[in-house]
């Protein structure tokens, strides 16, 4: 399975394997103390952290149980759908035979299918909308948490219907959590699993910064930086309870509330450094030169202003436009209604910021061009979100950052609705940064640059004492080999004399005392006849020779 899963691609097997058999006996559960250190000795054996192999474990485990929920949700799919179902089992029927000729034959890959599975629509809308609500990004950091939270409490029919009946309310408050202690036993698990997953990636965050800032990983304490994210109950890192959904709520309406005042923010800064570069770029050239790029530069602003007229957002000329050229409508034919069905591609009854915003693109195509020089695309988006705020401050009651097809028909009834005052663009109001705060950005980034450069030089000079530091060790090696190389060489002389006989003065050799006292010894003592002898009979017999040659 992790061969065919792209998410393991260039995972070490090693890794991969170790995360397995730790999936595999936590599964065992709670069967004896000595599972206890498991993790710790595979984490170990890999070289890696404890941390990093409790993720991969988790992606194991998700992988497992996504496979088995598509496998249960088709075959209730199957269940469910009995119409599809008979005509599955006439065609089975008519084409027995068929089927095991096709069994038989080499062509694997080719498999005898009812018609109407095809052409039944049921079966091709949901990829499509799972495709659509995967490219929504709601820009918080954990985005993906939030999304696949509501999709497995969406799969539950009692959470479904309450929260399709709460109102915004409800759902801010936080009372609709209480609803998560009646949801299915498999509805649980999964939200487990989704929280596990989560506090090991929040892990790894926390360990990759804490080593960027040289911090002892260590030594650190998980559930007191865990609380820095307010999203999930940092106490609890094992189970989804009632009190994460409320965590999880509440502290996305608060982050999606700031989410465009950041955006404001980080757009302002953006077009600050801009200018900065820009004032910094001329002061470089001389004067001609100087001269002659700022013409340009004006002559590609007034190029940029030149653009046809913007419809107000929200007006029933923009929505027109939009009937006629996106929808490819009759304008005369405009219907609010039908309009608001047709932009309300996931089908839930209401817009949501991303299918407002798309509303705005023709709008935003007469002022920007990626192709042209002049325009700029971080411009673009701004405009984009500034077209969305004027919408939603006209037409969003209840302040839900949702538009319901009720308030959409009311804001057609207003005056603006068909007589609204024309818009101005980005080019037709103030800058959104005053002078005084250019200046104070500018010595922001003189102070950035300045910590910059001391942090540089401190890197060189760390890097010249690391250098004699390893001259210094490189000499101390040398040494160390040249005492060891004179100690190797005195030993082997010293064995070299030890086994060489002493020699005289004149350097005749001389015998140890004990050889001569031996020799002293057999001098004095008599040799008896006996012994004679007996030696001389230990002689080797020698034949005779020149004996002369008889002749006869």
């Amino acid at each position: 399975m992790c061969v065919c899963d792209s998410r393991f691609l260039g995972t070490p097997p090693s890794l991969v394997a170790a995360a397995a058999l730790n999936s595999a006996i936590r599964g065992l559960g709670k069967r004896g103390p000595q599972l206890g250190g498991v993790a710790t000795m595979l984490a170990a054996h890999c070289r890696t952290d404890v941390a990093v192999l409790q993720y991969y474990t988790d992606m194991i485990e998700g992988a497992l149980t996504e496979r088995l929920r598509s496998g249960l949700r088709e075959r209730e799919g199957e269940q469910k759908d009995g119409e599809i179902e008979d005509e599955r089992a006439k065609q089975r029927r008519m084409t027995t035979a068929l089927h095991w000729l096709l069994l038989l034959s080499v062509s694997l890959g080719v498999w005898s299918v009812p018609v109407d599975r095809n052409a039944t629509p049921q079966k091709a809308e949901p990829p499509e909308e799972e495709k659509q609500e995967e490219s929504v990004d709601t820009g918080l950091y954990y985005d993906r948490y939030l999304r696949e939270v509501i999709e497995v409490l969406e799969t539950d029919p009692h959470f479904r219907e309450k929260l399709q009946s709460a109102n915004t309310e409800d759902i801010k408050s936080g009372r609709l959590s209480k609803e998560l202690d009646l949801v299915g036993h498999h509805v649980r698990t999964r939200l487990d699993e989704l929280k596990r997953q989560e506090v090991s990636r929040l892990r790894m965050l926390l360990k990759a910064k804490l080593d960027s800032t040289n911090t002892q990983s260590m030594q650190m304490d998980h559930v007191s930086l865990l609380k820095q994210f307010e999203h999930l109950d940092p106490h609890n890192q094992n189970t989804f309870e009632a009190k994460d959904l409320e965590l999880l709520i509440a502290t996305a309406t608060k982050d999606l509330e700031n989410y465009d005042a950041e955006r404001h923010e980080e757009f302002k800064r953006y077009e600050m450094l801009k200018e900065h570069e820009r004032r910094e770029y001329l002061k470089s050239l001389d004067q001609e030169k100087r001269e002659r790029e700022e013409k340009r530069l004006e002559e590609l602003k007034e190029k940029h202003r030149q653009h046809p007229k913007v419809n107000a957002p929200g007006s029933v000329a923009q929505l027109r436009e939009v009937w006629e050229e996106t929808d490819g409508l009759d304008p005369q034919e405009f219907n609010p209604k039908t309009f608001f069905k047709l932009h309300d591609t996931n089908g839930d009854g209401v817009l949501d910021e991303q299918e407002l915003e798309a509303l705005f693109t023709k709008e935003l195509e007469k002022v920007y061009d990626p192709r042209n020089e002049e325009d700029d695309m971080m411009e673009m988006e701004e405009e984009r979100l500034r077209m969305r705020e004027h919408f939603m401050k006209n037409v969003d009651i209840n302040h839900d950052r949702l538009v319901s097809l009720e308030e959409f028909l009311k804001s057609t009834e207003k005056k603006d609705f068909n007589s609204p005052k024309e818009w101005k663009t980005l080019d037709d109001i103030k800058p959104v940064y005053s002078e005084a705060e250019l200046q104070q950005f500018e010595a922001e980034l003189r102070d950035k640059e300045l910590e910059l450069e001391r942090r540089a030089a401190s890197l060189r000079q760390e890097q010249e004492l690391l250098k004699e530091r390893g001259k210094a060790l490189e000499a101390q090696r040398k040494e160390y080999q040249q005492a060891v190389m004179e100690m190797s060489q005195r030993q082997k002389n010293q064995q070299a004399v030890e086994e060489q006989p002493p020699a005289g003065p004149n350097g005749e050799l001389q015998f140890h005392q004990g050889m001569k006292k031996l020799e002293e010894q057999g001098a004095k003592a008599p040799i008896s006849q006996d012994a004679a002898g007996e030696a001389q009979s230990n002689l080797p017999v020698e034949p005779p020779q020149n004996l002369p040659l008889h002749t006869s």
